[in-house]
Protein backbone atom coordinates (compact mmCIF):
# COMPACT_ATOMS: atom_id res chain seq x y z
CA UNK A 1 0.00 0.00 0.00
CA UNK A 2 2.80 2.41 0.95
CA UNK A 3 4.56 1.62 -2.31
CA UNK A 4 1.42 2.48 -4.30
CA UNK A 5 1.05 5.78 -2.43
CA UNK A 6 4.66 6.66 -3.21
CA UNK A 7 4.06 5.98 -6.89
CA UNK A 8 0.93 8.15 -6.90
CA UNK A 9 2.78 11.01 -5.18
CA UNK A 10 5.69 10.65 -7.62
CA UNK A 11 3.36 10.77 -10.63
CA UNK A 12 1.56 13.80 -9.22
CA UNK A 13 4.89 15.58 -8.76
CA UNK A 14 5.90 14.77 -12.32
CA UNK A 15 2.58 16.07 -13.61
CA UNK A 16 2.97 19.27 -11.59
CA UNK A 17 6.52 19.83 -12.87
CA UNK A 18 5.42 19.28 -16.47
CA UNK A 19 2.61 21.79 -16.03
CA UNK A 20 5.01 24.35 -14.53
CA UNK A 21 7.47 23.85 -17.39
CA UNK A 22 4.68 24.36 -19.90
CA UNK A 23 3.53 27.54 -18.17
CA UNK A 24 7.10 28.85 -17.97
CA UNK A 25 8.13 27.87 -21.51
CA UNK A 26 9.98 30.61 -23.36
CA UNK A 27 7.90 32.85 -25.58
CA UNK A 28 9.18 33.36 -29.15
CA UNK A 29 9.47 37.09 -28.45
CA UNK A 30 11.70 36.69 -25.37
CA UNK A 31 14.95 38.60 -25.85
CA UNK A 32 13.56 40.70 -28.71
CA UNK A 33 12.83 44.43 -28.74
CA UNK A 34 9.48 45.67 -30.02
CA UNK A 35 9.70 47.75 -33.20
CA UNK A 36 7.44 50.75 -33.74
CA UNK A 37 4.71 49.79 -36.20
CA UNK A 38 1.73 51.98 -37.13
CA UNK A 39 -0.82 52.32 -39.93
CA UNK A 40 1.75 54.44 -41.78
CA UNK A 41 3.80 51.26 -42.20
CA UNK A 42 0.94 49.43 -43.92
CA UNK A 43 0.94 49.62 -47.73
CA UNK A 44 -2.16 47.96 -49.16
CA UNK A 45 -1.76 46.04 -52.42
CA UNK A 46 -5.06 45.00 -54.03
CA UNK A 47 -6.52 44.36 -57.51
CA UNK A 48 -5.77 47.55 -59.44
CA UNK A 49 -9.34 47.98 -60.68
CA UNK A 50 -10.94 47.71 -57.23
CA UNK A 51 -11.41 50.29 -54.51
CA UNK A 52 -9.70 49.38 -51.20
CA UNK A 53 -13.04 48.77 -49.49
CA UNK A 54 -13.97 46.22 -52.18
CA UNK A 55 -11.22 43.84 -51.00
CA UNK A 56 -10.15 45.05 -47.53
CA UNK A 57 -11.69 46.15 -44.24
CA UNK A 58 -10.51 46.91 -40.72
CA UNK A 59 -13.03 46.74 -37.88
CA UNK A 60 -12.20 46.67 -34.16
CA UNK A 61 -8.57 45.89 -34.91
CA UNK A 62 -9.33 42.96 -37.23
CA UNK A 63 -8.08 43.31 -40.80
CA UNK A 64 -9.99 41.30 -43.40
CA UNK A 65 -8.50 40.53 -46.82
CA UNK A 66 -10.32 38.81 -49.67
CA UNK A 67 -9.88 38.12 -53.38
CA UNK A 68 -11.43 36.06 -56.17
CA UNK A 69 -9.27 33.86 -58.35
CA UNK A 70 -10.14 35.86 -61.49
CA UNK A 71 -9.33 39.25 -59.92
CA UNK A 72 -6.80 41.53 -61.59
CA UNK A 73 -3.19 41.77 -60.31
CA UNK A 74 -2.08 44.67 -58.11
CA UNK A 75 -0.96 46.76 -61.08
CA UNK A 76 -1.66 46.82 -64.80
CA UNK A 77 0.69 44.66 -66.85
CA UNK A 78 1.82 42.55 -63.89
CA UNK A 79 1.91 38.80 -64.61
CA UNK A 80 1.31 37.99 -60.93
CA UNK A 81 -1.78 36.42 -59.40
CA UNK A 82 -4.42 38.50 -57.58
CA UNK A 83 -3.69 39.65 -54.06
CA UNK A 84 -4.94 41.78 -51.22
CA UNK A 85 -1.96 42.15 -48.94
CA UNK A 86 -0.26 44.54 -46.57
CA UNK A 87 3.34 45.18 -47.51
CA UNK A 88 5.06 46.40 -44.32
CA UNK A 89 7.12 49.47 -45.15
CA UNK A 90 9.77 51.38 -43.24
CA UNK A 91 11.26 48.20 -41.81
CA UNK A 92 13.06 46.57 -44.73
CA UNK A 93 16.17 44.79 -43.49
CA UNK A 94 19.39 43.20 -44.74
CA UNK A 95 20.89 42.00 -41.45
CA UNK A 96 20.02 41.17 -37.87
CA UNK A 97 17.32 38.95 -36.40
CA UNK A 98 13.77 40.06 -37.17
CA UNK A 99 10.44 38.69 -36.05
CA UNK A 100 6.87 38.99 -37.32
CA UNK A 101 3.95 38.20 -35.03
CA UNK A 102 0.26 38.10 -35.87
CA UNK A 103 -2.94 36.18 -35.25
CA UNK A 104 -4.72 34.87 -38.33
CA UNK A 105 -8.09 33.34 -39.12
CA UNK A 106 -8.85 31.54 -42.39
CA UNK A 107 -12.47 30.53 -43.09
CA UNK A 108 -13.47 27.10 -44.33
CA UNK A 109 -13.06 26.74 -48.10
CA UNK A 110 -10.11 29.05 -48.72
CA UNK A 111 -7.34 27.04 -50.39
CA UNK A 112 -4.31 27.66 -52.58
CA UNK A 113 -3.86 30.97 -50.78
CA UNK A 114 -0.62 32.50 -49.53
CA UNK A 115 -1.32 34.37 -46.29
CA UNK A 116 2.14 35.48 -45.11
CA UNK A 117 5.48 36.09 -46.81
CA UNK A 118 9.02 37.10 -46.11
CA UNK A 119 9.79 38.87 -49.35
CA UNK A 120 13.30 38.96 -50.80
CA UNK A 121 15.85 36.30 -51.80
CA UNK A 122 19.06 36.01 -53.77
CA UNK A 123 17.63 34.36 -56.90
CA UNK A 124 13.86 34.28 -56.43
CA UNK A 125 11.09 36.48 -55.10
CA UNK A 126 10.62 35.19 -51.55
CA UNK A 127 12.39 33.64 -48.61
CA UNK A 128 9.17 32.34 -47.07
CA UNK A 129 5.60 31.71 -48.15
CA UNK A 130 2.97 30.27 -45.82
CA UNK A 131 0.09 28.77 -47.78
CA UNK A 132 -3.29 27.43 -46.82
CA UNK A 133 -3.93 24.19 -48.71
CA UNK A 134 -7.13 22.29 -47.93
CA UNK A 135 -7.17 23.43 -44.32
CA UNK A 136 -3.46 22.96 -43.58
CA UNK A 137 -0.85 25.69 -43.28
CA UNK A 138 2.18 24.78 -45.38
CA UNK A 139 5.70 26.00 -46.10
CA UNK A 140 5.22 26.71 -49.81
CA UNK A 141 3.66 23.44 -51.09
CA UNK A 142 5.93 21.34 -48.89
CA UNK A 143 6.00 20.86 -45.11
CA UNK A 144 2.80 21.05 -43.10
CA UNK A 145 3.42 23.72 -40.46
CA UNK A 146 0.00 23.38 -38.80
CA UNK A 147 -2.92 21.10 -39.63
CA UNK A 148 -6.63 21.89 -39.54
CA UNK A 149 -6.34 25.66 -39.16
CA UNK A 150 -9.76 26.51 -40.66
CA UNK A 151 -12.10 28.82 -38.76
CA UNK A 152 -10.02 29.41 -35.64
CA UNK A 153 -7.60 32.08 -34.52
CA UNK A 154 -3.95 30.98 -34.74
CA UNK A 155 -0.94 32.85 -33.37
CA UNK A 156 1.97 32.97 -35.81
CA UNK A 157 5.56 34.01 -35.09
CA UNK A 158 8.21 34.02 -37.81
CA UNK A 159 11.86 34.68 -36.91
CA UNK A 160 14.39 35.43 -39.66
CA UNK A 161 18.03 35.24 -38.59
CA UNK A 162 19.79 36.78 -41.57
CA UNK A 163 23.41 36.00 -40.62
CA UNK A 164 22.53 32.37 -39.85
CA UNK A 165 20.37 32.12 -42.97
CA UNK A 166 17.52 30.54 -41.00
CA UNK A 167 13.77 31.06 -40.73
CA UNK A 168 11.95 29.65 -37.70
CA UNK A 169 8.17 29.31 -37.56
CA UNK A 170 6.11 29.10 -34.36
CA UNK A 171 2.42 28.26 -34.11
CA UNK A 172 0.62 29.20 -30.88
CA UNK A 173 4.02 29.60 -29.21
CA UNK A 174 5.37 26.19 -30.25
CA UNK A 175 8.28 25.86 -32.67
CA UNK A 176 7.12 23.96 -35.76
CA UNK A 177 9.71 24.38 -38.48
CA UNK A 178 13.24 25.67 -39.12
CA UNK A 179 14.31 26.15 -42.74
CA UNK A 180 17.12 27.81 -44.66
CA UNK A 181 16.41 31.18 -46.16
CA UNK A 182 17.03 31.78 -49.87
CA UNK A 183 20.12 33.94 -49.81
CA UNK A 184 21.08 37.52 -49.07
CA UNK A 185 18.71 40.28 -50.18
CA UNK A 186 16.65 43.17 -48.88
CA UNK A 187 13.78 41.62 -46.95
CA UNK A 188 10.35 42.70 -45.74
CA UNK A 189 7.17 41.14 -44.38
CA UNK A 190 3.77 40.79 -46.07
CA UNK A 191 0.46 39.40 -44.84
CA UNK A 192 -3.06 39.08 -46.24
CA UNK A 193 -4.13 36.80 -49.07
CA UNK A 194 -2.45 36.09 -52.42
CA UNK A 195 -3.54 33.47 -54.92
CA UNK A 196 -1.02 30.68 -55.53
CA UNK A 197 -0.08 29.75 -59.08
CA UNK A 198 -2.37 26.73 -59.04
CA UNK A 199 -5.03 25.12 -56.89
CA UNK A 200 -6.67 28.31 -55.70
CA UNK A 201 -10.28 28.30 -54.57
CA UNK A 202 -12.58 30.76 -56.31
CA UNK A 203 -12.83 32.88 -53.14
CA UNK A 204 -9.91 33.37 -50.74
CA UNK A 205 -9.92 35.18 -47.41
CA UNK A 206 -7.78 35.72 -44.34
CA UNK A 207 -8.22 37.89 -41.26
CA UNK A 208 -5.45 39.29 -39.09
CA UNK A 209 -5.05 41.04 -35.76
CA UNK A 210 -2.28 41.85 -33.29
CA UNK A 211 0.41 42.46 -35.89
CA UNK A 212 3.76 43.22 -34.23
CA UNK A 213 7.40 43.45 -35.27
CA UNK A 214 10.47 42.71 -33.16
CA UNK A 215 14.23 42.67 -33.69
CA UNK A 216 17.50 41.97 -31.88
Amino acid sequence: MASCLKKVVFLLLLSSLAAQQHLCAADPTDGFTRVQFTDENRMLQKPYDKAPEDRYSKVDGVEKFWIYTNDKPFKEGSPTRPRTEIRITGHDYTSGVWQFEGNFFVPQGTSGAIIMQVFGAANEATTLQLRVVNGDLKYYWKNVVAANIYSRWVRLNVIHNVSAGKVTIFIDGDQKLVVNDHGQATFYFKYGVYGALSGSSNYMESRWKGIKLFKK
